[in-house]
């Protein structure tokens, strides 16, 4: 899952989210003094990674791109956004616009006071509006080769995720199926793991 979807799969509160959003450049490590809501943030992020690569429907999502792939995961959890966003109201009782205005407005002002490395990824996500990267499919392979530029030469010898375009399109309402079964399933598993008091933004 990408950034709106762990966003989304948070507590309704601005801490939480972004202690979810930032659990991968922080490695999963918050910063000294950091809140609970913070902390238990970065925690629920590990969880949703570890029950994606278990999950059969996720697993059945990557198949439909290629039997075998390194980076198979990569685009999946990139697609799965878009789907996300597709399909917003069927999950949040939030409007999009809100639900993401809402995210960039209270996640600068709360990261005021972050440690540098913190801050500069808040600015990151509210510069170039990322929880909006996923509105269309055009969008997603555009991310591919933005991603793709960053891979080592190393690692693009063995895999691309441009290279999963063309399934990308042709799959996407198979994989939108795998999504639709998913995704009800990803949030039961967080209902175990959070206070659901506080899943209020949810419909399920």
């Amino acid at each position: 899952m990408n950034w709106l979807s762990h966003i989304f799969l948070s507590e309704n509160t601005i801490e939480f989210q972004i202690g979810n959003y930032l659990s991968d450049p922080l490695k999963g490590k918050a910063w000294e003094n950091s809140s609970n809501d913070l902390k238990n943030g970065i925690h629920i992020h590990k969880i949703i990674d570890s029950f994606c690569d278990k999950n059969v429907y996720f697993i059945n999502s990557k198949n439909k791109l290629r039997q075998k792939g390194l980076l198979r995961g990569v685009a999946v959890d990139i697609i799965y956004d878009y789907l996300l966003t597709k399909n917003w109201d069927k999950f949040c009782n939030i409007p999009f616009e809100d639900f993401t205005n809402s995210f960039y407005k209270n996640s600068k002002e709360v990261s005021k006071n972050y440690p540098i490395n913190a801050q500069v990824e808040i600015n990151k996500i509210n510069k170039y509006k990322l929880l909006h990267a996923y509105t269309n499919l055009e969008d997603v392979a555009l991310t591919y080769k933005s991603i793709d530029r960053r891979l080592s030469p190393r690692l693009l010898k063995r895999d691309t995720l441009i290279s999963y375009k063309e399934a990308t399109f042709e799959k996407i309402d198979e994989i939108e199926k795998d999504f639709l079964e998913f995704f009800p399933i990803m949030c039961e598993e967080i209902k175990k793991h959070t206070n659901t008091k506080r899943l209020n933004h949810w419909k399920i």
